[in-house]
Parts: C-alpha cells; sequence; structure tokens
C-alpha cells in the first residue's frame, strides 16, 4: 500500500538518484498543530497570551486617546494652569512612550510564543512520525507541505495526531502523579 520507489532530487548539486523501495507516509504538520490535544493546548497558551498583552495595549490605547480629546477641548486647555497643561503633555508623552514599548514587547513575545511553539510542536510530530512509522513499517515520512503532490493513501496525519495525543494524555497524567505524591 505505501510502497513507492523514493527519489531523491537535489536541486543545490543537480544530482538524481534512485533509492531502493522504500515506504513512505505524509503528515500534515498544519493538521497536527490545529487537531491535537497539544497544539490545541499551546494555541489556547497563546491566545491567553495575546489577550493579555492587547488588554494592556488597548488600556493604554485608550487613557492616549482620553489625553487626545482633552487637547481638542479649548474650554478643558483654558482652565488648566501652565504647570497643568504641562503636566499633561508630559503624561500624554508618557503614554505615548508607553504605548510604542508595549506595542513592541508584544510583537516581540507572541512572535518568541510561536516560534517556540512550532518548535514543541514539531520536536512531537517528529516523535508521533517515528512512533506511527514503526508502527506502519514506514521508512519515511515526509512533511505533506513540502511535497508538492501526494496520494491520499500515503497520509497518516490522523495516525500522528492519534499518537500525539496518546503521549499528550500520558504527560498529563504523569504530571497529575507527580502533584499529587508532592501534596501528600
Amino acid at each position: 500500500m505505501f510502497r513507492k520507489t523514493f527519489i531523491i532530487a537535489t536541486a543545490l548539486f543537480g544530482t538524481v538518484f534512485a533509492a531502493e523501495t522504500a515506504t513512505i507516509g505524509s503528515v500534515n504538520f498544519a493538521t497536527c498543530v490545529t487537531e491535537s490535544k497539544l497544539g490545541k493546548k499551546e494555541q489556547e497558551n497563546l491566545e491567553v497570551m495575546r489577550k493579555q498583552m492587547g488588554a494592556l495595549v488597548e488600556k493604554t490605547e485608550k487613557e492616549l486617546k482620553e489625553i487626545a480629546g482633552k487637547f481638542e477641548d479649548t474650554e478643558f486647555l483654558d482652565s488648566l494652569s501652565p504647570k497643568g497643561e504641562e503636566e499633561l503633555k508630559l503624561k500624554h508623552q508618557t503614554l505615548e512612550e508607553d504605548l510604542a514599548r508595549y506595542q513592541n514587547q508584544y510583537y516581540q513575545l507572541m512572535q518568541q510564543a510561536q516560534y517556540q511553539l512550532i518548535q514543541k510542536l514539531g520536536s512531537q510530530i517528529a516523535k508521533a512520525s517515528e512512533a506511527v512509522a514503526n508502527d506502519k513499517k514506514l521508512d519515511y515520512v515526509l512533511n505533506k507541505e513540502a511535497c508538492f503532490f501526494g496520494k491520499q493513501q500515503l497520509d497518516v496525519t490522523q495516525d500522528v495526531i492519534a499518537e500525539m495525543d496518546k503521549q499528550f494524555e500520558l504527560q498529563a497524567k504523569e504530571k497529575t502523579e507527580t502533584a499529587e505524591k508532592k501534596a501528600g
């Protein structure tokens, strides 16, 4: 069922050679990320982080908008002393700087978190792919996104997700048992 002649083409050197008949499976990385228990958990964690940082940015933007509105209100500005107006300008400038800093931190944090998510899930997908390959006697499990074409019968994505979920459950059970031992 999975027997195909595997051809390796190296564009860098322009060499092509045929390997012995090999068994091949493919896995859809993105599907593993979106459908596995680990992927869903990591995406939830990422969303919580995004909301927390987003709330801080939104709060600062709201404060900045309120102060900007005060600058447009001539009656309010006329009622301020020169010192009060200077304090308002200073607060506006500080909020602008804070907002820029928060936005920069937000983007850096999100980029780093996404990178770590991909690294963590990539590692788990590789482990699960190896287990599926051993179980199904496959010589290769390729990332489906790296292929231009692959027959559906070569797809082992759901098997890899099932293996990832199995490992996720085992790790969760181990964490619970460890926590109970420490508490007890």
